[in-house]
């Protein structure tokens, strides 16, 4: 996928993204946090299973003999923000939440960037990577504060 195609589905996935935690957070009026949490996570799995059937390469899951403990990341943070995303959006609001979830997964990011952990490539902290993470530090601040 080249660049722009790449922004785009990002800003468009983004977009809805910030739609998860008051509609899930709706939903669990009627089923609880983790019912609402499940249920959420039930329908990912269900459309990534089909995606994985009729676009992908289900046989490659035999590649799940090399599964290693820190693969196990990726499934706790989509349930940890499923889960906490619905519960913090009463207090913080849509907007709050995005904030400070795009905040910390800048800052998080950053350093995997710099440390090259999990296989990325190591990519230095330069003043202007310092400054973007300085802004949204600001503009969650400024997101947050009522």
């Amino acid at each position: 996928m080249d660049r722009v195609a790449a922004l785009i589905c990002t800003l468009a996935v983004g977009g809805l993204v910030a739609l998860q935690p008051p509609a899930n957070a709706e939903l669990s009026q009627y089923v609880g946090d983790l019912g609402a949490a499940l249920i959420s996570l039930t329908i990912s799995t269900v459309i990534v299973s089909v995606l994985l059937l009729t676009v992908g390469h289900p046989a490659r899951l035999a590649g799940i003999s090399h599964f290693k403990p820190e693969h196990v990341i990726g499934g706790i943070a989509g349930a940890a923000v499923v889960t906490i995303s619905l519960i913090t959006v009463r207090s913080l609001g849509a907007g709050g939440v995005t904030a400070v979830l795009v905040t910390a997964q800048l800052i998080v990011s950053v350093i995997a960037d710099h440390l090259g952990v999990l296989g990325l490539d190591e990519v230095g902290i330069s003043w202007q990577r310092m400054l973007g993470v300085a802004l949204v530090i600001g503009g969650t601040y400024l997101i947050t504060t009522r």
